[in-house]
């Protein structure tokens, strides 16, 4: 009896292992095996992702926040991060920010410095930590530390506005210049203005200059107490459009319609005042943040892959005026 008994158990428990086998649903896989498979020894590509830092003069200013999306856009399609801070126009911030970036990490940076002198130091600690640097649109006093630099031809956007001006003022006349000198990018600007104009048959006359250290409210404030003094000047030429709408106000306050003024960048807040019949704005050098930042963000990857890549790029520059502005539009940048 107890021989059957024993043999009874081990029937059905044979029978209750058979049963589930049979109901389990992954026998087999790998949740069923304590022993898993090795993976096969295949060759993969290791892809790098750097980190590329960015510091712009000011990111409030159109033209930076243009030149920064676009260079993004490259960066981050290119599977690198880009990281960016705004120093806001403070060359101290701006050193304080780019040691950030440098403690974070950063393989390269695409930078535009606030003073192109006071810069230098942050270029030391730059390459003492073997951050590649890519100077954009103004350039740095000490380029010996730089990778590579790009930008726009700034000297011809001063000929081209000083061309302009001895165009429609055949006669001369009295002129305000609102500059920044700490800007390397408006000093270019400016003297090739003021050169083209020493070539006029009839003088023009610099009344007054201003450092407006790039920034709308300082041109305001400044055009406002000039062309109080002067109210009978020609034109006013300023080192960026920021300063041209400054200026532009200045003129609006103080009723005076028939001055001309220059500015450079080719802003979409410029070109919609050249769309303005009785627009005192005169024209723009254009240039093209869209195609800079582009431009930029391939060369610090071309850089950091070791290809072959510019040392300098100039891009060219071109006069937006009344005439021919819908062939540029007025909704964005060119």
């Amino acid at each position: 009896m107890k021989k059957r008994s024993l043999a009874g158990i081990l029937a059905v428990v044979i029978l209750g292992l058979l049963v589930l086998t049979a109901c389990k649903k992954h026998v087999g896989t790998p949740e069923d095996n304590a022993e898993t498979k090795e993976p096969e020894d295949t060759e993969t590509e290791e892809i790098q992702s750097y980190v590329v830092g960015f510091s712009a003069i000011d990111m409030e200013n159109p033209y930076f926040i243009t030149l920064e999306s676009a260079a993004r856009e490259i960066i981050e399609e290119n599977g690198a991060r880009l990281v960016t801070k705004d120093p806001g126009t403070d060359p101290q911030v701006q050193a304080e920010q780019i040691q950030e970036m440098i403690e974070e990490g950063i393989d390269a940076i695409i930078l535009s410095p606030v003073d192109w002198e006071k810069i230098t130091g942050s270029l030391q600690e730059l390459k003492e930590a073997d951050v590649k640097i890519i100077n954009v649109d103004t350039q740095v006093k000490e380029n010996d530390y730089v990778d590579a630099y790009i930008g726009s031809d700034n000297y011809k956007a001063g000929v081209i506005c000083g061309e302009d001006l001895i165009e429609r003022c055949p006669d001369g006349g009295r002129v305000v210049i609102l500059e920044c000198p700490t800007q390397n990018s408006i000093n270019d600007r400016i003297t090739g203005f003021e050169e083209t104009l020493a070539t006029a048959e009839k003088g023009f006359e610099v009344v007054a200059r201003e450092d407006t250290g790039g920034e709308f409210e300082r041109a305001l404030e400044a055009s406002q107490r000039i062309l109080k003094e002067n109210p009978d000047v020609v034109a006013v030429m300023c080192g960026n459009d920021q300063l041209a709408v400054g200026a532009k106000t200045a003129l609006n306050l103080a009723g005076l319609s028939d001055v001309l003024v220059y500015g450079v960048d080719g802003s979409p807040d410029i070109k919609k005042e050249l769309k303005k019949p009785q627009s005192q704005i005169a024209g723009t050098a254009a240039q093209s943040p869209i195609g800079m930042g582009k431009s930029a963000a391939r060369l610090a990857l071309d850089v950091l892959e070791g290809n072959d890549y510019e040392e300098e790029t100039y891009e060219d520059v071109f006069m937006i005026d009344k005439d021919n502005v819908d062939m540029y539009g007025t909704d964005g940048w060119q």
